[in-house]
């Protein structure tokens, strides 16, 4: 038998679950330090690339309207696919699943690097995002069910948070590093040591978590919700690059809704939904993915028009400007390490309240600082310092809220929802900040750009209040966070 402190013989129907350890042992750390690593690795990719699109661009013969591509075909297919394989891991296998889209992952990542033209380019993204649409969810269902819920679950939910909200930070800086001294290609070349390691290590020490009687796997369920994702997020991207107002943008959210109603007509009549309508019908499942969405959406696309104002208006390079977000990646470290503990301290909701307060008051006290000097930079940053410490204070309440009070059966599909939020809130938090502040741009220059930035930031602040207020609203104050 595979060594590891939680052993899971079955996750369907008539399960028997082992109970886990209440106690970090050695061998659970390594499980822990194996998760992570992954996880932390996949978030790097998000962001990794950015900086280095020019660069790309020139090499590969890119024309410069189809540049964007390459960091939305990896978007759609991690956020689009996530559910979807979130469920296959509760159905197939959490362990080989996660393996498995390490794997793929390892070999996209080499041909990306090689790539000697955008076609083979695009096509190692694609793989890349589906890739990372099943390590996530697995490696978290993977997490959740190796440690049982409390301090220990809070603990790694937390390092887990702080680690993937770094990650968007460090794939900034080290993409702008790796660009500069040695070459774009070793923005892909990066994971593949990553990956073998951990494909080597976690067979010995991650148990394989299997249903006794394997499911139908709900196919309608999985088309619909897939192809509806995909059509929103398109619609998304579409707005941002080409205006609310385009056919394109209009068409593509339009196709996402109807398809996602569909799906939602489809899980009322099969028989083994993709995704119950009783977890859904659960107010820590339902409200928790709201503040998290809105936590995800806010904090991470904040960076958009803050890379305008230090480029745009006080004349930083790239380089510096990436640098300067390392004091936002220092704050939610803090803010992923020491959640946990607030947690323990004052609950689950009151961590996403007082979380949400200090990112709104944050936030909002940025528009003021926002000038054509940089004599209130140093405001600036311990700003955003505080602000990212609140948000992760409210995605590790939301990790915690959205996946507590669960059998282990369904913690893939709770942690599916979970990253299906994550995702989807990175992904169509940018395109939102860049379609309002292009809106709000009158007339070209420093001033009118500044003045642009700021509308965008007051609406970011107004989303991070409206997700502080359904938390206030509509969660329960017991500690469990179920229903």
């Amino acid at each position: 038998m595979s060594v590891n402190d939680t052993e899971v013989t079955g996750i369907g129907s008539g399960l028997a679950v082992g109970t886990a350890s209440a106690v970090l042992t050695p061998r659970l750390r390594l499980v822990l330090v194996l998760l992570l690593a992954a996880q932390f690795m996949l978030a790097v990719d998000f962001a990794i690339l950015n900086v280095a699109l020019p660069v790309i661009g020139g090499s590969l013969g890119f024309p410069l309207a189809d540049l964007q591509w390459i960091a939305t075909s990896f978007a759609l297919c991690a956020a689009g696919f996530t559910l979807f394989f979130g469920r296959v891991a509760d159905l197939f296998g959490r362990r080989r699943l996660f393996l498995g889209g390490l794997a793929v992952l390892g070999v996209a990542s080499i041909v990306g690097g090689l790539a000697q033209n955008p076609g083979m380019l695009i096509t190692a993204r694609i793989f890349q995002g589906l890739a990372t649409a099943a390590v996530t969810p697995a490696g978290l269902s993977l997490l959740t069910t190796s440690f049982p819920e409390g301090p220990l679950r809070r603990k790694a939910l937390g390092l887990n948070g702080a680690l993937m909200s770094s990650g968007f930070t460090a794939g900034a800086i080290l993409g702008g590093v790796l660009t500069d001294l040695l070459s774009w290609r070793w923005a892909f070349f990066i994971n593949v040591p990553v990956a073998l390691a951990v494909l080597l290590i976690a067979p010995r020490v991650i148990n394989e978590s299997r249903p006794d009687v394997r499911p139908k796997l709900d196919v309608p369920g999985a088309v619909s919700v897939t192809l509806g994702l995909l059509a929103i997020i398109f619609g998304l991207t579409q707005a941002g690059e080409k205006g609310w107002s385009s056919a394109s943008a209009l068409l593509s959210l339009a196709a996402g809704v109807l398809l996602l109603l569909v799906f939602y007509a489809v899980e009322c009549k099969v028989s083994s939904p993709l995704v119950p309508l009783g977890v859904l019908g659960k107010r820590s499942v339902a409200w928790g993915n709201l503040a998290g969405l809105l936590a995800f959406l806010t904090e991470t696309s904040l960076v958009f028009p803050l890379t305008l104002y230090l480029q745009k208006v006080l004349g930083f390079s790239p380089l510096t400007a990436g640098l300067c977000f390392g004091v936002l990646g220092l704050g939610t470290v803090l803010g992923g390490t020491t959640a946990a503990k607030v947690i323990g301290k004052i609950g689950t909701k009151q961590t996403l309240i007082v979380g949400g307060i200090l990112q709104a008051v944050s936030t909002a006290a940025m528009i003021g600082l926002l000038s054509d000097d940089r004599s209130s930079m140093w405001l600036l940053l311990v700003a955003s310092f505080t602000g990212g410490v609140g948000n992760l204070l409210v995605i590790v309440g939301f990790m915690v809220t959205a996946t507590s009070g669960l059998a282990d059966h369904e913690q893939g599909l709770a942690v599916g929802l979970a990253t299906m939020t994550q995702q989807v809130g990175i992904t169509m938090g940018t395109p939102i900040m860049s379609a309002v502040s292009t809106a709000a741009i009158v007339g070209t220059g420093a001033t009118a750009i500044l003045g642009g930035l700021k509308v965008a930031i007051a609406v970011n602040a107004a989303i991070v209040l409206i997700g502080l207020l359904s938390s206030v609203l509509f969660l329960r104050s017991d500690r469990s966070t179920a229903q």
